[in-house]
């Protein structure tokens, strides 16, 4: 059967999974490698402890971004100058 993968679009055929857990989203083989090679870098860039559920569910928001279906979270443009005035006064 033929599905269509949510990263980059393209067409594959299901019988061609390799790995079981990559059913979670339509994805195809070249899609979910990329995304097993870029989990372990946010998992080392984060020193996230899988042990921990709330670092499992920060790599599963990740996962969510990686394949579109979550917006990623934008980057604070104002940052808080609280911290700088604390320095200024030392």
């Amino acid at each position: 059967m033929s599905k269509t993968c949510i990263k980059c679009g393209k067409d594959f055929d299901d019988s061609s999974i390799t790995d079981q857990i990559s059913q979670k989203y339509p994805s195809c083989q070249a899609c979910w490698s990329e995304w097993t090679t870029y989990s372990v870098m946010v998992i080392n860039e984060l020193r996230l402890d899988m042990s921990l559920p709330e670092h499992r569910k920060a790599l599963r928001k990740h996962e969510r971004m990686f394949f579109g279906l979550e917006k990623p979270e934008e980057l604070q443009k104002n940052p808080d100058t609280g911290a700088r005035d604390n320095l200024s006064q030392v």
